[in-house]
């Protein structure tokens, strides 16, 4: 049975006319016009998405910066608790929320990845996130210990723990890797290893989504058969490892509802059961998944 997810946040707040600017991206929203953040939230419910994500991923020091995460940072991550819950008991249908544990320092930059300042930042989104989540959903993750790191501030909540990888999609595997070069199958032995509810992949061309879907599927079958599958991809062009984290600049393509639901039937095929959208996917492609 497929749980939908919702789509992406960010690009959506841009089109209904929140404030939205570079560096603060998705976070102006909540600093400025919070209503806008239940609004979109409230869209993609009305689409029919079963689980949508609190809006604290640009709550970080990289679209912050160090001295305003320090002084706000932990309110705003409050709000979009709050905000998200709020949509989902309004729902008319059962509607989870998921907490997003998001990359510190930028999407699609492992190389940027602090273990030290993860060990004492995500304990906060933790503590903030807790009483309005149902599950924690660390997303776009660029390397293994990024993940370990969410695990490791999770671990005493007593919350499912959803952890969803970045892939490489500026080159033509036909397996996949994450943005760190490392492999599906350290990713699968992680999972295992850390026990992870769900293993998804987001943020990548839903092309290179399926492929990954495709190759760890069977492995999944085999190896951990209780591990939910799933992905998130989004409208952009190939990304290489240059790439700056949510850029204005991104070239998008056009990938409509249909299509985006064809490409999520592929990964379904492959196992997966719970499909949602990320950057440029809107509420009318997650009403095309529910159809």
């Amino acid at each position: 049975m497929r749980t939908v997810l919702d789509g992406g946040m960010g690009r959506e707040l841009k089109r209904v006319g929140a404030p939205f600017q570079q560096p603060e991206w998705s976070a102006l929203a909540l600093m400025q016009a919070p209503e806008r953040v239940l609004q979109v939230h409230q869209s993609f419910v009305a689409a029919g998405a079963q689980v949508i994500t609190t809006n604290n991923y640009a709550v970080v020091p990289f679209h912050l910066g160090d001295e305003r995460f320090a002084q706000d940072g932990e309110a705003l991550t409050v709000l979009s608790g709050e905000l998200a819950r709020q949509a989902a008991d309004e729902a008319a249908g059962t509607v989870q929320v998921a907490g997003c544990m998001p990359p510190l320092r930028g999407s699609y930059r492992p190389d940027r990845f602090d273990v030290s300042f993860a060990a004492s930042t995500y304990p906060m989104i933790v503590r903030a996130l807790a009483p309005h989540v149902d599950l924690w959903l660390a997303e776009t993750m660029g390397c293994l210990e990024e993940a370990r790191a969410v695990a490791t501030a999770v671990s005493g909540s007593n919350k499912p723990l959803w952890i969803s990888f970045n892939l490489r999609d500026d080159v033509e595997d036909v397996v996949p890797t994450l943005r760190s070069g490392e492999s599906l199958q350290a990713v699968l032995a992680l999972a295992q290893e850390l026990r992870f509810d769900a293993l998804l992949f987001n943020c990548s061309l839903p092309e290179v989504i399926g492929r990954a879907l495709a190759s760890i599927g069977p492995l999944r079958d085999k190896q951990a058969p209780q591990l939910l599958l799933g992905g998130y991809g989004n409208t952009f062009t190939p990304r290489d490892a240059s790439a700056e984290a949510n850029a204005d600049s991104a070239d998008m393509r056009e990938v409509s509802p249909a299509q985006y639901a064809a490409l999520a039937d592929e990964w379904q095929r492959s196992g997966a059961t719970l499909i949602g959208g990320c950057c440029g996917i809107g509420p009318e492609h997650i009403a095309a998944l529910v159809k």
